[in-house]
Parts: structure tokens; C-alpha cells; sequence
């Protein structure tokens, strides 16, 4: 997002509005309690019945500070934030995912909360965790402008008759197929009607640069202060394979390539396909839709030279302008405690970053694959792609076309490469000026 462009258009509405000091978060004389407002994206029915449940225990136990549960929409929050920001109304907490801070924290309307983050909190997320929302905060200093509470892998949703009929090795958490043995076993289901995997590819960036860094893919570099891009073998890998199991193998179910990720679920049931790469929350619409007697399993993501995936967090943030910030950090350390987090984990089928939620058993049974996925947090990195400032705009004009063009195989890898990184570095250099 071009956050301070955006700010200019609304920068009439800022002088503008009569804010009396700003902030989200209500003054309060001595004897009111401190409010506070919170946004929340939550949009599951369950998740969004886990955080307005979460908000009440808080509120009926903190008389002194009332937070006041803000729905808010994924579709439009950066816009909606972006007006708020400028306006002096921006909400005490703020609910959002780790690429959007940057820009947000650069143009300093986020809070640096490297200070004020309570240890017991601090040690119960991993750093990997830390790392997708440590960013520059425009002073040339590394601060943290989130708390990063739920994430996102990539797993394998396998039609389990299929796949027991097949013969093939099951793999395990501590034992993953390699990227060799998926194509094999994709092969050996592909027979008459049926085809071995499907690769909805209607938005193939992120699953692909994700995956990337199973063979240590980062698809960028920096050099002395400069971005650019870069398409090498690492690279390559996935995206050569993926374009090998539809044209060489012919394993892959061509019907599904321009679908998006939950589309080719009806021919899943049908058995069209037997295996389905996906994030981890798709469990829950198989789990709810799938007609009876289907039998499904979740599967651990291919490994390459690692198991590495690129990591996306949810994040909890404190708006600079809050005027009470220490109180939004009691409540964020609450709601982010290790059962809440297994709570807001469960509603919305994605993975703690708690290592204490991690561990609850709701997150290890092997109900609905919940032990697999739980297993595939300990995979996840910071996406190096998404610290690099012009990647959406990258990502929209340059990579998706092309690769939508690859995967139609209408060009070679080769052309793939030179346009990613000819076109791809001209967007970036007006980002870098």
C-alpha cells in the first residue's frame, strides 16, 4: 500500500476534524474506567464468537479498563486505517496482518512495542515469530509493531481412499515426502477420470514464493541498500516442478489451474483428484462440507533441501496515538495468553505462534489434522518477500501475470525469469529513489 499517497487525499479530512488530542481510546477522569477500542478482523462465525467471548472475560474482570469489541473487515481495513490515521481516530488496538505494519510503522503511526512487551509473552512466541513484525520504524532503528499471534502453512489435503488404494508411503510430520516422492505418488494416483493433485492457481504468488523456500527460493536481494530481483535455480524449483506435474506428468488436474484455493473442493469430493496443496484453514471447509462418508487426511508439505515455508503472522498492534497504551498491553497480554491463543487458533483454523498453545491438546489431536498442521508451525519463516517495499505492487503487475502465463504453459521458465526480474526491477527502482 502507498500509505503516505493515500494519506495526502485524506489529509483535508485531517486538518479538518476537531480530534481534542487525538487518540482511539476515550479520556477518562479518575473515577471512569480507561476505554478502549479494539479492531478485530475475526470474520469465522467461530472465530468471531472467541474474541467477543475473550473481550467479556476481560471486561467483567478489569472494572478500571473496558475494551470495546470493534468488528472491522480484511476487505477494507488498510484503507479504513489509512483515514483513521490521518484523522486522529485510529482504534487503541489494531487487528491486521505482519506486511501491513511496515508501512504503517514507517510512517510512524504504529507503536514500537520492543519496550513494553511482557516477558512471559515475549518468551512464549518464538523469534521466527518476532521476525515478521520487526521492521524498520523509519529511523533507522529495528522496532517490534505487533504481536504475531496466528499463521498460516501450506499442507496437503489427500482423499484418504485414494491413497491408501495407491500403496504409497504415508508421510508423517518428522517424516515429509520430498518434493520427488509427491510427484511420484501424484503419478501413481493419476488413472483413468482420476488425477493425482490439483493446483488451483488463480492467485499463485504467495503459494509459490511460500513454498520457494523449501529450496531456498527468496526470489530477492539486497546489495549495497538496493532491492532486485532475482530468478535462479532455488527459485526455479517449485515452480519448474508444479509446471511438470500438469505438462510432463500430466498428474495434475489442468480444470483446477485457474480456480482459486477452495473452488476444486466440489471434484475433491468427487474423487477428480486425490491430493490438494492448501493453507491449513481449508480444513475447516472440507471438515464442514464434505459429504458423509468422505474420508480425508491432512498431510504434512513436500520438503525440499528443508521444510522451510514463508510465514505470514496475524498481529495485534498499540496505534502511536493511544492514549493509553500500557493498558492496551495488559489486554493484548491476555488475550494472547497461550489457552486464549488455542481458543482464537480453533476458531479460525490457523496455527498459534504460542508454544504454550501449541501444546494444548485441542492443537495436537489428530481430529480434522490438527496434530500435522500444529506440527508445520515449527517450519515457518519470515517471507523475506514481504520486507521488501514495492513487493504488492510487484506482485500484482509483474509475478502473477506471468506465472498464470507459465502454469497455462504459454511461456517458457526462462521467459518467466527474465520478465520477473526486467519488469519486476523497474517497479522496485521507483520504491527505492
Amino acid at each position: 500500500m502507498r500509505i503516505k499517497s493515500a494519506l495526502a487525499v485524506v489529509a483535508i479530512a485531517a486538518l479538518t476534524a476537531a480530534c481534542g488530542g487525538g487518540g482511539g481510546g476515550e479520556s477518562s477522569s479518575p473515577n471512569e474506567p480507561v476505554k478502549i477500542d479494539f479492531l478485530s478482523l475475526a470474520w469465522q462465525k467461530e472465530s468471531v464468537a472467541a474474541n467477543k467471548e475473550l473481550v467479556e472475560e476481560w471486561n467483567k474482570a478489569n472494572p478500571n479498563i473496558q475494551v470495546t469489541y470493534v468488528q472491522g473487515s480484511w476487505d477494507n481495513v488498510n484503507d479504513q486505517l489509512v483515514t483513521q490515521f490521518a484523522g486522529g481516530t485510529a482504534p487503541d488496538v489494531i487487528h491486521n496482518d505482519s506486511p501491513a505494519l511496515a508501512g504503517f510503522a514507517t510512517d510512524g503511526y504504529l507503536l514500537d512495542l520492543s519496550g513494553k512487551l511482557p516477558a512471559e509473552l515475549k518468551n512464549d512466541i518464538p523469534q521466527a515469530a518476532w521476525d515478521t513484525v520487526t521492521f524498520d520504524g523509519g529511523k533507522g532503528e529495528q522496532g517490534v509493531y505487533g504481536v504475531p499471534f496466528l499463521q498460516e502453512s501450506q499442507v496437503v489435503i489427500a482423499n484418504k481412499k485414494l491413497l491408501e488404494a495407491a500403496k504409497v508411503r504415508i508421510p508423517t510430520a518428522d517424516a515429509p515426502w520430498t518434493w520427488d516422492e509427491f510427484s511420484a505418488a501424484a503419478k501413481k494416483m493419476t488413472k483413468g477420470d482420476t488425477y493425482g493433485v490439483a493446483w488451483p492457481m488463480k492467485s499463485p504468488v504467495n503459494k509459490t514464493l511460500n513454498l520457494a523456500l523449501n529450496f531456498g527460493g527468496t526470489f530477492f536481494q539486497t546489495a549495497g541498500g538496493k532491492t532486485t530481483v532475482k530468478v535462479g535455480p532455488e527459485e526455479r524449483e517449485v515452480l519448474q516442478r508444479i509446471h511438470d506435474q500438469l505438462y510432463k506428468d500430466k498428474s495434475a488436474d489442468p480444470a483446477a489451474l485457474g480456480q482459486g484455493t477452495a473452488d476444486p473442493l466440489p471434484a475433491f469430493y468427487k474423487g477428480k483428484f486425490a491430493l490438494l496443496p492448501a493453507g491449513v484453514y481449508l480444513r475447516q471447509q472440507v471438515a464442514e462440507q464434505a459429504p458423509d462418508g468422505f474420508a480425508w487426511v491432512t498431510l504434512p508439505g513436500p520438503k525440499g533441501t528443508t521444510t522451510q515455508q514463508g510465514a505470514v503472522s496475524q498481529t495485534l498492534s498499540i496505534a502511536q496515538e493511544s492514549e493509553h497504551p500500557d493498558e492496551a498491553m495488559k489486554f493484548i497480554s491476555f488475550f494472547l495468553n497461550g489457552p486464549n491463543q488455542a481458543k482464537l487458533a480453533k476458531g479460525d483454523w490457523l496455527l498459534p505462534t504460542s508454544q504454550k498453545a501449541a501444546a494444548d491438546p485441542a492443537m495436537t489431536s489428530d481430529e480434522n489434522g490438527w496434530d500435522v498442521a500444529t506440527a508445520s508451525a515449527k517450519d515457518l519463516v519470515v517471507a523475506p518477500f514481504l520486507k521488501v517495499n514495492g513487493f504488492d505492487e510487484w506482485k500484482s503487475k509483474v509475478a502473477t501475470p506471468v506465472l498464470q502465463e507459465y502454469f497455462a504453459n504459454k511461456i517458457t521458465i526462462d521467459e518467466v525469469a527474465k520478465r520477473l526480474v526486467e519488469d519486476g526491477n523497474k517497479v522496485l527502482e521507483r520504491y527505492q529513489r
